[in-house]
């Protein structure tokens, strides 16, 4: 993958600065930074379909309290570099125990010893969570966002004689409406040029993916799912458990917001949407896609199993948006979170008026949530 330069400042907001870090776990890695290297860090990591650009509106405020802010774009992401997006390439690199080592390796760069806070948002959330699962002396406080982090896979020889569950993708596929999970599709091999080469493009694939997820799409009402069944799960939106017949692109195109929500649109102006829709028409996604090919084959299973049992004893917190279906999407997480997984979290708190993408819709209420927390 051909090297490449740090944004420029001609798109970065004030007080935010870009640079490509060398040398970290095989990458070069391009990360924003926004307050005084040297004094208290915060290490924040997006999601998918994200980039290090997603934290953009809480960095200022962060670093104006007085924080070394760093948000990196991640393994497969951006202008990072360093690795594959090969479809039948290794997918090792991408392995979650590997992601933590990418950022145990730029904390390193950065010449700390530890962080006080490492926050991760959607995907970015389990990557913040195995953080500080494995490394706590390193990531000294996790805060989570978006979805809820239930813990380390149990042991199977805990529960040998436990039955097989059901088919859950025959079981959906065999609906009245034939539906199919998304981050299966994810792991398909046409998934990557369904989004990047669709009919309608990236700028207007993305525009619409994200009204579909935020508060803005008035379907957004999430509510308990009664269990991991395919009745339960199919009352969830389509860009989660997707009509079988459609891909994603083709899925979120009838919810293309109007011109004229576009144009009065605060928490993504098109010129935001811009910066992404470039960044993702140069990469394509399969450099995210990776990561959910790593959870759906189950390759790395057992290698996760080493840690079961162990819980994430750091101080914690849950940031998530009131309209958010990220927080319901796995029945039972978000209560196994707070009463097994985590045992130091302090609050969890559901923001009004934000959707999934709650650090971009409701930027000033995540930064005050976050500043309580730190003290």
């Amino acid at each position: 993958m051909t090297a490449m330069p740090p944004l420029g400042a001609e798109v970065l907001p004030p007080g935010i600065r870009a640079r490509i870090i060398p040398g970290i776990n095989g990458l070069a890695m391009h990360v924003l930074e926004a307050g005084e290297p040297g004094t208290r860090c915060l290490l924040l990591l997006h999601g998918f379909p994200e980039l290090a650009w997603s934290w953009r509106k809480v960095m200022p405020a962060l670093a104006a309290a007085g924080y070394h802010v760093v948000a990196p774009d991640q393994r497969g992401y951006g202008r990072t570099t360093g690795w594959s997006a090969d479809y039948d390439g290794d997918l090792a690199p991408f392995r979650m125990l590997n992601l933590v080592r990418d950022q145990l390796g730029l904390v390193a760069a950065l010449g700390y010893g530890h962080v006080e806070a490492v926050l991760g948002h959607d995907f970015g959330s389990p990557v913040a969570a195995w953080c500080a699962l494995i490394r706590p002396d390193v990531f000294r406080r996790v805060a989570l966002m978006s979805a809820p982090f239930a813990g380390p896979p149990a042991l199977p020889e805990e529960g040998p004689d436990r039955p097989s569950p059901p088919d859950i993708h025959a079981a959906l596929a065999a609906l009245p409406w034939p539906r199919k999970h998304y981050q299966w599709y994810y792991s398909e091999r046409g998934a990557n040029d369904d989004m990047w080469r669709s009919p309608q493009g990236v700028h207007a694939f993305l525009r619409a993916y994200y009204h579909m997820k935020s508060a803005d799409w008035s379907a957004n009402k999430p509510f308990r799912l009664a269990g991991w069944t395919a009745e339960a799960l199919a009352q969830m939106p389509t860009y989660y458990i997707m009509d079988l017949d459609k891909d994603m692109a083709a899925t979120v195109a009838p919810e293309m917001p109007s011109a004229a929500a576009i144009a009065a649109n605060r928490w993504l102006p098109e010129r935001d949407l811009a910066v992404y829709a470039g960044e993702y028409d140069r990469t394509g996604f399969q450099g995210g896609l990776q990561w959910y090919r790593c959870r759906t084959t189950g390759r790395f299973e057992a290698e996760a199993q080493v840690f079961a049992g162990r819980t994430i004893d750091v101080p914690s917190v849950f940031i998530a948006g009131a309209s958010d279906w990220g927080i319901e999407q796995v029945p039972g997480a978000m209560r196994r979170m707070r009463e097994v997984a985590c045992t130091r979290m302090s609050d969890v708190h559901l923001i009004p008026g934000a959707g999934h993408w709650v650090q971009q819709e409701q930027p000033e209420a995540v930064v005050a949530h976050l500043l309580k927390w730190l003290g």
